[in-house]
């Protein structure tokens, strides 16, 4: 089963069809260069600050040879502003996560990724993995999309993805065939369903492989990444009601309740 692709300027009901029959869906030609480049200086500074593993300890989730920065809300403005509430994303959200979610869904992880030389393949996962109270396959919990800032090819660590898993029972295992590399150009998208299983590719050229990844999840589980630690107060009040909402400051029902005035 192969990936199913679209042009930027493709019917985002098409592309939400596609991901929900499939588990995953390339677009091309949906950021430009300058948008890029303005990540990338923004992110430039935290890049250079993380530490990157020489040895890698095939033990871990996350193999060697790695960069990877969190808190993006905070740190690059230009991901906030254009691409955590793209009009294709919330359109695979809406369709995907609104159906188990009633009063919305929020921001689950994100992060910036740098897959370097030498850099080993991921082990298959799920992005919905956390949340082992539900059988597999579980109910969609998890919308997941990688933004590619540099070209994704199969030798420099392209996301590994097994077209049809999010459907699949818990022991069943992906055969080798099965496996199918999301090689797309600079200014891609890629989404997954969060039970589809996917990891990253091993690296064997020369060049360092870079993409940003947002994922999304129902508005009443736990997020990954913790928003109210990762985001300043002062980022939050430049946020625009939509965002403010995505992020998860947003009650749900009863939960995440506060009092304004000991904030």
């Amino acid at each position: 089963m192969s990936i199913p692709g679209f042009d930027a300027d493709a019917a985002p009901s098409d592309i939400a069809a596609a991901l929900g029959e499939v588990g995953c869906a390339v677009v091309t030609g949906v950021t430009d260069d300058q948008l890029r480049e303005s990540i990338t200086n923004e992110l430039a500074p935290h890049m250079a600050s993380v530490k990157v593993i020489g040895k890698d300890d095939p033990t871990q989730f996350y193999p060697g040879r790695t960069r990877r920065v969190t808190a993006l809300v905070e740190r690059s403005p230009s991901i906030t502003d254009h691409l955590i509430a793209h009009p294709i994303s919330r359109q695979v959200c809406d369709t995907h996560l609104m159906p188990n979610s009633e009063f919305g869904y929020q921001l689950h992880v994100t992060a910036a990724l740098e897959v370097g030389p030498g850099a080993r393949r991921q082990e298959l996962h799920r992005e919905e993995d956390s949340f082992t109270f539900f059988p597999e396959p579980r109910p969609n919990i998890i919308v997941a999309s990688m933004w590619a800032v540099s070209d994704f090819r199969a030798d420099n660590g392209a996301t590994l993805l097994v077209p049809g898993s999010h459907t699949w029972p818990a022991d069943r295992v992906a055969e080798p065939g099965e496996v199918v590399s999301a090689e797309m150009p600079a200014g891609s998208v890629l989404y997954w369903m969060g039970g589809l299983l996917h990891g990253a590719g091993a690296n064997t050229s020369d060049d360092w492989r870079y993409g940003v990844i947002l994922t999304y999840s129902l508005g009443w589980v736990r997020q990954e990444e913790n928003q109210y630690l990762n985001v300043s107060r002062e980022r939050f009040a430049e946020l625009t009601p939509e965002l403010r909402q995505i992020v998860g400051l947003d009650m749900y029902r009863g939960l995440g309740f506060y009092d304004p005035s000991a904030a």
